[in-house]
């Protein structure tokens, strides 16, 4: 049984050699031929949450594997996506629709805009962004709400002030003077509430429940 490219060969890209392994198992291996798009999600966590740990405490060779295996899942997803029978479309379609994002969103690299301070590359993706997301109503619209609530709390916050809506900082927030001041007090008021009982987590979602229901206000104003 022949199996994918053969990455020995020097003149075979590692990236098709990927995607056609992909397209193998995804066709002769019984377990991911009933795999779906629902069924990877909790894969594809996992593997994102690994690729933080070997960038924030790995080595090298740790990033290079788990930047892998999340690599996999992207390519799983396309060999899934290509069976669809109403809607197909492969990791080639994939590719090409990032190339011309990014081709759109560095006009200072592949146009005539100039850019010479991250602030002005920044300008210019907000531009493109923009453009491309003209059917969306709200500033709150395309944030994914899966994400763990703490990183969802300061997306949230970020885009309400895009919105005029401005989130006070209470005493406790405005006292640490660096990142490693504010993971003590943010510990400790998950301490607290572990002491009374509450879910942290639900807590702060449903605070951040009340911030989109200002935003909307705020924007049908």
């Amino acid at each position: 049984m022949s199996g994918s490219a053969d990455e020995s060969r020097p003149d075979v890209d590692a990236l098709r050699a990927a995607a056609d392994t992909m397209r193998a198992v995804r066709e002769r291996c019984v377990w991911s031929q009933r795999i779906t798009h629902r069924d990877l999600v909790p894969y594809l966590i996992e593997e994102s949450h690994e690729v933080i740990d070997a960038v924030e405490s790995g080595t090298r060779d740790d990033l290079r594997e788990e930047l892998g295996d999340l690599l996999w899942q992207v390519l799983f997803h396309a060999a899934i996506a290509a069976q669809d029978p109403d809607d197909p479309f492969d990791i080639d379609d994939v590719a090409a629709t990032l190339t011309e994002k990014m081709v759109r969103r560095h006009p200072h690299v592949f146009g005539d805009e100039v850019a010479t301070t991250p602030e002005e590359v920044l300008i210019h993706w907000n531009a493109a962004k923009a453009a491309e997301k003209r059917t969306r109503r709200s500033v709150l619209d395309g944030v994914p709400r899966g994400m763990p609530a703490l990183a969802l709390a300061q997306k949230l916050v970020g885009r309400a002030a895009g919105a005029g809506v401005t989130v006070s900082q209470s005493p406790v927030a405005a006292t640490p003077a660096s990142e490693a001041e504010l993971g003590d007090a943010l510990l400790a008021l998950v301490a607290t509430a572990r002491a009374e009982g509450w879910d942290a987590e639900r807590a702060l979602r449903e605070r951040l429940r009340l911030l989109e229901d200002e935003v909307r206000g705020a924007e049908a104003g």
